[in-house]
């Protein structure tokens, strides 16, 4: 059986992983070997952000396909789709984030936007924020700030200090020994935290101040995801070095980290190849990035997130739900304790409803559907939710 050799040969990162086998993807469903439809709560955790197989990425894909794939290391030849996707980026973002590094993965993506951080400054110093997560690669790993799940790996990246996400009074522990301080715009495995009381600002300030630059990590809240294209935007603060990956290809591998181009060019010598990567800016990854950007930009999608996260507040009132934590359909659901978060996703599973865990927070539940979930696959999931809550609550569970 395919599951068995799954477990046998390919690795896992669990000891329980979930086991759906999968036939193939639509829209906002996953369909197993038997043909159920799973409505997709989760859309590979906030990557496939037009769905499964949206056809114009499809198409963008084949066509790339037939013209050419991988030709050259990044950065040697002049590949169309990586160019003209850069240019978009450039295009949708402030005037000082102008040039774009892409890579494999969001964790490579954060390992650049550091090794440029110290490049440029010419100080070694990373502030991270407590329960960040970034990556699992080792740099990215040492600005987790979660001691259980990095602990093992140790020794890490050395000159990596921690402060609380939020908090302004650990503000004067960015120093002029600080080459740059990671935040995630709004942290995701603490529990989808928004920045609160102009937080981002006074960060933006503080790293003025003392010469620090600000990394703001997108790749989860970005590509519109929170109802702007990127979500630093609703916090009136313009990072030095933006790292992106997850949404940006519809649920292919992609990442970049992106600068101002007199920054950038500080990795093209002493020493030369400062940062390299043979499949970054793949061209028929950055086909796909390029339908996906022109999609959400063309179309209501990103407007309509803020819609549909009313709709999610809206029918998502139930005893067990202390909280609704996020924004646009980056949320979190803050159940009563952790053994009703594990019979929610559990029980979801039984009953053909993605949903899943988030890294930090134990009492969390992940809601990150597809951009282009309809009201009706948002009421109808929402129901089934509430269905299991109250079977929970009245002690018919099984």
């Amino acid at each position: 059986m395919l599951k068995d050799d799954f477990l046998k040969h390919q690795a896992q990162t669990t000891p329980h992983p979930l086991g759906l086998e999968v036939s193939k993807a639509e829209g906002s469903f996953i369909y197993d070997e038997d043909g159920n439809a799973h409505l997709d709560f989760v859309a590979g955790v906030s990557a496939c952000s037009l769905g499964h197989c949206h056809p114009k990425v499809v198409d963008a894909v084949k066509n790339q396909v037939e013209k050419y794939m991988h030709v050259m290391v990044y950065g040697e030849y002049i590949q169309e789709p990586a160019v003209t996707y850069s240019k978009l980026l450039a295009k949708c973002l402030p005037k000082s984030l102008d040039t774009t590094y892409l890579v494999n993965s969001g964790t490579e993506a954060i390992e650049g936007a550091i090794k440029l951080a110290r490049r440029f400054t010419g100080r070694s110093q990373i502030i991270s924020a407590h329960h960040a997560y970034h990556g699992n690669t080792m740099g990215s790993l040492s600005l987790m700030g979660y001691e259980t799940r990095k602990g093992a790996f140790r020794p890490l990246v050395p000159d990596v200090s921690f402060i609380n996400f939020n908090l302004m009074d650990d503000l004067n522990k960015i120093t002029k020994k600080t080459a740059a301080v990671v935040l995630e715009t709004i942290q995701g495995g603490a529990g989808f935290i928004l920045p609160e009381n102009n937080y981002l600002e006074k960060v933006r300030e503080r790293c003025d101040q003392v010469g620090a630059l600000l990394i703001l990590d997108e790749i989860q809240p970005g590509f519109g995801r929170t109802g702007k294209l990127f979500a630093f935007e609703h916090f009136n603060c313009i990072p030095d070095i933006l790292v992106i990956g997850k949404g940006m290809a519809s649920g292919l591998p992609v990442g970049a980290f992106i600068a101002a181009n007199g920054m950038m060019k500080t990795l093209q010598d002493h020493p030369k190849l400062g940062h390299i990567t043979t499949f970054g800016g793949n061209p028929v990854i950055a086909a796909a990035s390029l339908a996906t950007l022109k999609e959400l930009t063309e179309t209501q999608l990103i407007e309509q997130t803020l819609e549909k996260e009313n709709r999610f507040r809206e029918l998502l009132v139930h005893p067990l739900i202390k909280e609704i934590r996020g924004k646009g359909l980056m949320l979190a659901l803050i159940m009563e304790d952790e053994e009703v978060t594990n019979y929610l996703v559990l029980k979801a599973a039984k009953k053909h409803l993605i949903l899943f865990w988030l890294l930090f927070e134990p009492r969390a539940v992940r809601i990150s559907p597809p951009l282009t979930i309809s009201i009706q696959e948002i009421e109808q999931g929402c129901d089934q939710i509430i269905g299991i809550l109250n079977e929970y609550k009245s002690g018919s569970v099984n």
